[in-house]
C-alpha cells in the first residue's frame, strides 16, 4: 500500500487550502492535523464535512498561533521548545520537563478530541518530535495508536541510522506502537529516487510524508507529475485503511 500524508493541515488558511487542492485532485491519501493553530477550527469542520482522514500532527516546538490559548498552555510549550530546539536533545530525557511535556501532549490529544469528535487513531509530530524521549518512553501517546516511525534509510545514505536511540524507538514502537512498514520524504522529487519508493509499495506498506505548502512539491502532487510517475501503482484513498489492518494484525 502506498500512502500520500499531508502533513501541517490546519496550520494556517493556505496551508489547510493547499492540502485540500491536493485532496481534490485524488493525489493525497490522508492529513495530519495540527490544533491551537490558527486554522485548525476551520480545518476540522472541512475534514469532518468531507470525510477527509486527520491524525494529530503534534506541535512541541511551533508557537501554538490560535487566540486564545492559555498563558500556562503557551509556557509549558515554549520550556518544551526551549529544550528540544537543540536536535541532538532528543534522545535525552529531561526529568524537569516530565510535567511540560505532559500538559502540552494531553491538552493536543484533548483539543483534537473536542474539535474531531474522536481521539487520534493516528499519531506523528511536527519535525518528527513525537518521537522525543519524552513523549515516547513517558507513555504519553496511547498504547495502540498508530505512530509514524523514523525515516528509512535510502540507497547511498551517508548519515549513520543505527544509533542506540533509533534502536531503542524501533524496539519500543514494535512493542507498543503499530507502524507503517517504510516512511519516506517526498522531496528530493528525482523519479529515479521516487519511482523506487513507490514500486515498493507493491511489497510493504509505504508511507510518504508530504507537505504541499512548500509551492515544489504541489505542483508535483497536482501538476500530474505524481500520477505519470505512479503509472498502474495504486494510491491509498484513506490511512486508516491501514490503520484497520494492522490493528488486526497486532490482534492476533
Amino acid at each position: 500500500m502506498l500512502i500520500i500524508n499531508a502533513d501541517d493541515w490546519g496550520c494556517d488558511a493556505y496551508t489547510t487550502g493547499r492540502v485540500l487542492t491536493c485532496v481534490e485532485h485524488g493525489a493525497i491519501s490522508s492529513v495530519s492535523a495540527m490544533v491551537f493553530m490558527e486554522d485548525s477550527e476551520r480545518a476540522a469542520a472541512v475534514a469532518r464535512d468531507r470525510g477527509i482522514d486527520a491524525g494529530l500532527h503534534l506541535n512541541l516546538d511551533t508557537p501554538f498561533s490560535k487566540v486564545p490559548v492559555t498563558s500556562k498552555l503557551l509556557k509549558h510549550q515554549a520550556s518544551v521548545a526551549g529544550f528540544l530546539h537543540n536536535p541532538f536533545s532528543r534522545p535525552f530525557f529531561h526529568p524537569g520537563l516530565v510535567r511540560s511535556f505532559e500538559y502540552v501532549v494531553s491538552s493536543q490529544l484533548d483539543e483534537y478530541d473536542r474539535l474531531y469528535g474522536t481521539p487520534p487513531r493516528r499519531i506523528d509530530g511536527h519535525h518528527h518530535l513525537h518521537l522525543a524521549a519524552n513523549v515516547l518512553f513517558s507513555g504519553l501517546l496511547p498504547l495502540g495508536t498508530v505512530l509514524r516511525p523514523h525515516f528509512s534509510r535510502e540507497p547511498g545514505e551517508k548519515r549513520i541510522r543505527n544509533s542506540i536511540f533509533r534502536c531503542y524507538t524501533k524496539l519500543t514502537l514494535a512493542r507498543s506502537y503499530p507502524t507503517v512498514d517504510g516512511l519516506f520524504a517526498l522531496p528530493p522529487l528525482e523519479p529515479k529516487r521516487l519511482l523506487p519508493i513507490f514500486c515498493r509499495s507493491r511489497e510493504i506498506t509505504v508511507e510518504v510524508e508530504a507537505h504541499p505548502a512548500n509551492a515544489a512539491e504541489f505542483e508535483f502532487l497536482t501538476g500530474g507529475t505524481l500520477f505519470r510517475l505512479l503509472g498502474d501503482i495504486p494510491l491509498a484513498r484513506h490511512h486508516l485503511h491501514h490503520t484497520r489492518l494492522i490493528h488486526q494484525k497486532v490482534s492476533r
